[in-house]
């Protein structure tokens, strides 16, 4: 049976080429501009050289979505592929316009039916809802089934993460005023997650270890309920940090898969270098 289904996401999943390759999903990536120059995320900048040029700047860059015609340019490629229907799936329209344009230019390309997911977060959990809707597209479902199952994945997803400095994050507009005040007087480290696709406070921590052993917990919990979970460390330009959390977890749940993912340079710009965040699912 022919695949009439084509995936689409965003660079802010950040989805190796290797797995966007075998899987088959398409990525459209988002930019960081450094004065009068863009950089596309994932293409025309790495994340490992996106870290190293912010430490010799001295400053963070703005970044932006992609242009309409790069979607535009997509759909009409899949079209010609023989797709009928894409799933474009994009980071929380709450912090980015992306997945409002994906839309805006399905409308523009006809004899193709694009359908939106808004993930309402990014990074890991976004590549995972990616990675799904590409395994059920491969084995012959419509888009209205993929859509179901992956708003019912969105109900058990879960991710915490933690910044190094919250100044990154007001600045971008992705936290209000009062909780800058309040985080930056008290020094805490508070635990940012989503909700309804806006990065909002958990729980404010004083210190950094605190806060992961929180994080810690809240996977525990989750892992109490008997179904295996698929858990993602995620760490902008800290590696070392990400693995020694990923051993803790293997030791704590030897049933759960394990891996560690990154906070790249669209994202990074957000958060700052030094963050670390913790994502799971159930493991399907």
């Amino acid at each position: 049976m022919e695949k009439k289904v084509a995936v689409v996401t965003d660079s802010t999943a950040y989805l190796s080429p290797e797995i966007r390759e075998q899987l088959e999903i398409e990525m459209v990536p988002l930019s960081v501009v450094f004065g009068e120059e863009a950089f596309r995320e994932e293409l025309d900048l790495s994340t490992d050289d996106f870290y190293k040029k912010i430490a010799t700047v001295g400053q963070l860059p703005t970044t932006s979505q992609p242009a309409v015609g790069d979607f535009v340019s997509l759909f009409e490629r899949l079209k010609e592929e023989g797709y009928e229907q894409v799933i474009s799936i994009h980071l929380s329209s709450k912090i980015s316009g992306t997945y409002q344009t994906s839309l805006t230019a399905g409308s523009m390309v006809d004899g193709i039916d694009v359908h939106g997911f808004d993930t309402e977060i990014s990074c890991a959990p976004q590549a995972y809802f990616a990675m799904e809707a590409a395994k059920l597209a491969n084995e012959g479902s419509d888009a209205i089934t993929i859509l179901d199952y992956l708003q019912s994945l969105k109900e058990t997803s879960r991710a915490y993460f933690m910044v190094d400095d919250l100044n990154h994050l007001h600045r971008g507009g992705r936290l209000n005023a009062a909780q800058l005040v309040v985080g930056n007087l008290l020094k805490i480290k508070p635990i940012l997650h989503f909700v309804d696709g806006s990065i909002v406070p958990f729980e404010k921590v004083r210190t950094e270890k605190k806060a992961l052993a929180r994080i810690l917990q809240l996977l525990a919990e989750d892992a109490s309920k008997g179904s295996p979970l698929d858990v993602t460390v995620i760490h902008a330009n800290r590696l070392d940090g990400a693995e020694e959390l990923a051993v803790r977890i293997r030791e704590a749940h030897p049933s759960a898969k394990v891996s560690i993912s990154y906070f790249g340079p669209v994202i990074g710009t957000h958060l700052g270098a030094g963050s670390l965040g913790v994502a799971w699912n159930k493991f399907n």
